[in-house]
């Protein structure tokens, strides 16, 4: 089983980049499935119904969410009917959506599970908790259980990773948008990355304009963050190579195209 992920897809350059290259990258690499993460996708923050739908006429079978999973008030309208997007699972009872899919890949079912992490960000409840209720929910009906783990601090992600290490087949980590090269398959058998990194605006930071950012940073006066639609673009992915019967992972490989690192077919 090959499971390819694209990191954190921002904006419309982001989703460009989608739309040019998975066609490119489903034909060198063979994926099984396809993840997006698309908390991102409308604007920089949150995603549209519109959004989510081009995503799977696109060719992928889930996206997954984070910290602006709200951000687009109309997602209230259409979260709980999305059976192919989640948002984080420790989000607090009773919010709307769900933080697990079950996907049918040529008879093989693919769990897959978003969880958010704490260090940086809004307390919500515990993912390291939740991971353990949601594992022994999927191995009732699968070896195959994918992650990803929507997190700001790097120690947070590397736990996560070791936590689970030999209980799920991957650990992707998402949500700074800057790709990290510190991939491979902890020792019991899952893949790992705290990373994947963005789709969207290369010359950017963030995905965001430099010079509203470098405003910020100057003066410390409020400033409204816009992606960067003028300048280059790039895409952020991973791939994971899985065994169908005990889920562990056999290779896990980092994808990253820009204009400094070319697509090779």
């Amino acid at each position: 089983m090959k499971i390819l992920f694209i990191g954190d897809v921002a904006g419309s350059p982001g989703r460009d980049m989608v739309q040019e290259y998975l066609p490119k990258l489903k034909e060198k690499y063979r994926p099984h499935m396809t993840i997006i993460n698309g908390e991102n996708a409308a604007s920089g923050k949150g995603i549209t119904e519109k959004i989510y739908k081009q995503f799977l006429e696109w060719g992928t079978q889930t996206i997954t969410m984070g910290n602006h999973t709200w951000d687009k008030k109309d997602i209230f309208e259409f979260i709980d009917d999305a059976k192919n997007m989640i948002r984080p699972a420790n989000f607090p009872e009773g919010t709307p959506g769900k933080g697990i899919t079950f996907t049918n890949v040529n008879g093989t079912e693919v769990a897959v599970i978003n969880v958010q992490g704490r260090t940086f960000l809004p307390a919500i409840d515990d993912p390291f908790r939740k991971m353990d209720e949601l594992i022994e929910e999927s191995k009732k009906r699968t070896n195959i259980i994918f992650v990803d783990f929507h997190a700001e601090a790097t120690s947070e992600k590397q736990a996560m990773g070791w936590y689970l290490d030999g209980r799920v087949s991957a650990v992707v980590g998402t949500h700074t948008h800057t790709q990290t090269a510190d991939e491979r398959i902890l020792p019991n058998g899952t893949a790992y990355i705290t990373d994947v990194g963005m789709t969207g605006p290369y010359d950017s930071i963030l995905g965001m304009e430099k010079e509203a950012v470098l405003k910020k940073f100057l003066t410390s006066l409020p400033v409204r963050f816009e992606i960067d639609k003028k300048g280059r673009k790039q895409l952020n992915g991973f791939l994971v190579t899985i065994d169908n019967n005990s889920g562990k992972a056999t290779n896990a490989e980092r994808i990253l195209i820009n204009d400094d690192h070319p697509f090779f077919s």
